[in-house]
């Protein structure tokens, strides 16, 4: 059944205002449109809703029993197109954002922050995940937006890098390479290493790529998380290979980042959304204010 709001909000103007005059000024329409909506109204329901002479215009039997129920359906329907164009003029709303979560150790919040401020009535829903969640979650709808790690393209998912994410080694004072400004991965052959997950985007990559170079690493541990390297790393365990954006130097007493390189291997980082989809008015502006901000380890 295809409802006629026209009609119905012609009836109600009329009904309320008492003429066609006042309505069709009200509705910003010729009186000629607003008869027409009404006749199309009346048409369609077989029965007629208002008495129209030359002098004045009265509801009928039927008219006066169902104007409560018209204007109940005008003010619920302008009520709703209202929230959404505020949605819209000020990108109200709740945005569901899945990510890696090396991502919430520093970089996301300032984020966070800079949206709370500028959007202080909407609400963030952060699903974490390794990259392969993540992915699952815009590709499935659980979350309008991801931010992972570059891998594999996929057909429906639209990827924009956000940034390049250096590998660094951390270690705790006292260590043989505390003072040194960059150490090489040739340097990394003697370190008691806390190596993260096989199964996670960063280990692959980082094995890929320096497999292409011919270096092989072993690590004497093995944990699920970056924050659980640098716990361990901490506790004088061991030392770890992690992206930057993990740990920012002073995060904890005693514990040293120091770059990588010959050769320096980084990671990509980017944000995803599927192509077939337009973003909530929320969401967008998430989306906008993550490409706008410059996000560096």
């Amino acid at each position: 059944m295809k409802i006629d709001f026209d009609g119905v909000q012609a009836f109600v103007a009329i009904a309320e205002l008492g003429g066609f005059n006042k309505a069709a000024r009200e509705l910003h329409i010729t009186q000629t449109a607003l008869t027409r909506r009404l006749q199309k109204l009346e048409a369609y329901l077989g029965l007629r809703l208002l008495d129209r002479t030359t002098r004045r215009v009265e509801l009928t039997a039927v008219g006066r029993d169902f104007l409560p129920q018209a204007r109940a359906i005008v003010q619920d329907m302008t009520a709703a197109v209202e929230r959404l164009k505020d949605m819209s003029q000020h990108a109200r709303g709740n945005v569901t954002l899945a990510c890696i979560p090396s991502m919430s150790a520093h970089l996301l919040p300032a984020v966070m922050r800079s949206y709370a401020q500028s959007h202080p009535d909407n609400r963030v829903r952060l699903l974490d995940g390794d990259s392969n969640e993540v992915r699952a979650a815009v590709l499935n709808g659980l979350a309008e937006l991801g931010i992972a790690v570059l891998g594999e393209k996929h057909p429906e998912l639209q990827e924009t890098v956000l940034f390049s994410d250096p590998l660094a080694f951390i270690c705790r004072e006292p260590h043989p390479l505390q003072e040194r400004k960059s150490v090489t991965w040739a340097d990394m052959r003697g370190a008691e290493l806390i190596g993260v997950s096989s199964a996670t985007a960063t280990r692959v990559f980082m094995d890929y790529q320096l497999a292409k170079r011919g270096i092989r690493l072993h690590g004497n541990y093995e944990v699920q998380h970056h924050a659980t390297a640098i716990n361990l790393v901490a506790a004088g365990v061991g030392s770890a290979i992690l992206p930057s954006s993990t740990f920012r130097e002073g995060d904890r007493p005693g514990l040293r980042k120091i770059a990588l390189t010959d050769p320096p291997v980084r990671r990509k980082v980017v944000l995803l959304r599927l192509k077939r989809s337009s973003l909530s008015p929320a969401a967008q502006a998430f989306h906008d204010l993550l490409k706008a901000t410059p996000l560096q380890p």
